[in-house]
C-alpha cells in the first residue's frame, strides 16, 4: 500500500517536467516531421525528402567539419583533463572555473573576437608584421571555421573527460605499473578503456552543435562554406520555405538520435548522469 502511496506521488512530481518535456520537446519533434512531410499547401508529400540530395556537398561539408573539430578537440582535451584529475581539489576547482570561463560570455562576442584576430590587418598579421612576415590570409577559410569550432566546443569535450578521469581509481595506475607496465601501455590498456564513457559523451557534445552550427561558418567563413545550419536557417529567414527547412532540420535530428545511440553504447545509465 505504500509503495503505491509512493509511486503516485512520484508520478505527481514528475508530471510538471513530463508537461515541459511534451511541450518543448515532443511537440516540436511533430511539427519538424509534420512540415517535412507536407507541401505548403498542407498537402502529403516526399517531394521535400527527395529534394535533400540537392545539399549532398553541404551535408558532407558539416559532417566533414564536424568531424575535425571533434577530432582537435579530444586531442587538446585529453592531456588537459588528464592533467586536472590529478591536480590538487582546490587547484581543479580554480582550473574548471578557467575552462568554463569563456563560456559565460556571450558566443557572438567570442566569435567576433576571432574575426577581429584573423583578419588580413587584425592582431595576429599585425603582430607578425613586426618580425617581417608577410600577412597571412586566415579569415572565410575552412581552417578558420574549424578553429572558431574547436574554441568554442571544447569546454564540452573537457569537462565529460575530467569528469571520467577524476574519479579512476588511482590504484589501477599504480598497480599496472608495479606490473612492469610502462607510460604508454598504462595508457593504452588502463586509462583509455576507463575513459571511453567521457570521450563518448565528449564526441556527442561537440560534434552535434559543430554540425548545425551556422553563425561560426558565417563570420569566420565568410559565407563561402555553407554548412546545414546555414542552409536551414536560409530557408526558414529567407526562402519562407518552411518545408525544406523542417526536412532538412529532419536529417540533424537523425543524426542526433545516432550520436546518442553511439553515447549510450559506451556509457551506462549511471556514469551518463554523472558526467550530464
Amino acid at each position: 500500500m505504500r509503495s503505491k502511496k509512493f509511486s503516485l506521488r512520484e508520478k505527481h512530481l514528475a508530471s510538471p517536467y513530463a508537461l515541459w518535456s511534451v511541450i518543448f520537446v515532443v511537440a516540436p519533434m511533430f511539427f519538424v516531421l509534420y512540415y517535412s512531410f507536407t507541401s505548403a499547401e498542407g498537402a502529403f508529400t516526399f517531394a521535400n525528402i527527395l529534394a535533400l540530395g540537392k545539399y549532398k556537398e553541404v551535408f558532407l561539408r558539416s559532417i566533414w567539419l564536424g568531424l575535425a573539430a571533434t577530432a582537435i578537440c579530444l586531442v587538446l582535451a585529453y592531456p588537459i583533463a588528464y592533467a586536472v584529475a590529478h591536480m590538487t581539489e582546490n587547484v581543479q576547482r580554480t582550473m574548471i572555473m578557467l575552462v568554463m570561463l569563456p563560456m559565460w560570455m556571450s558566443f557572438l562576442i567570442r566569435t567576433y573576437a576571432w574575426m577581429t584576430l584573423l583578419q588580413d590587418t587584425g592582431i595576429i598579421n599585425s603582430f607578425l608584421g613586426r618580425f617581417g612576415i608577410e600577412p597571412i590570409h586566415m579569415i572565410n577559410t575552412q581552417g578558420a571555421v574549424i578553429l572558431g569550432m574547436v574554441y568554442n566546443y571544447l569546454p564540452f569535450m573537457i569537462l565529460p573527460l575530467y569528469s571520467v578521469m577524476a574519479k579512476m581509481d588511482g590504484s589501477l595506475l599504480e598497480a599496472a605499473h608495479d606490473l612492469g607496465a610502462n607510460g604508454l601501455s598504462v595508457l593504452r590498456k588502463v586509462i583509455l578503456p576507463l575513459s571511453l564513457p567521457g570521450i563518448a559523451t565528449g564526441i556527442t557534445m561537440v560534434f552535434v552543435p559543430c554540425v548545425s552550427t551556422f553563425y561560426i561558418s558565417q563570420k569566420l567563413g565568410g559565407g563561402s562554406f555553407d554548412m546545414v545550419g546555414d542552409t536551414i536557417e536560409r530557408q526558414f529567414r529567407e526562402a519562407n520555405n518552411y518545408n525544406l527547412g523542417a526536412a532538412l532540420s529532419l536529417v540533424l535530428m537523425v543524426l542526433i538520435l545516432l550520436s546518442m545511440a553511439f553515447m549510450r553504447r559506451f556509457t551506462d545509465d549511471d556514469e551518463e548522469a554523472g558526467i550530464l
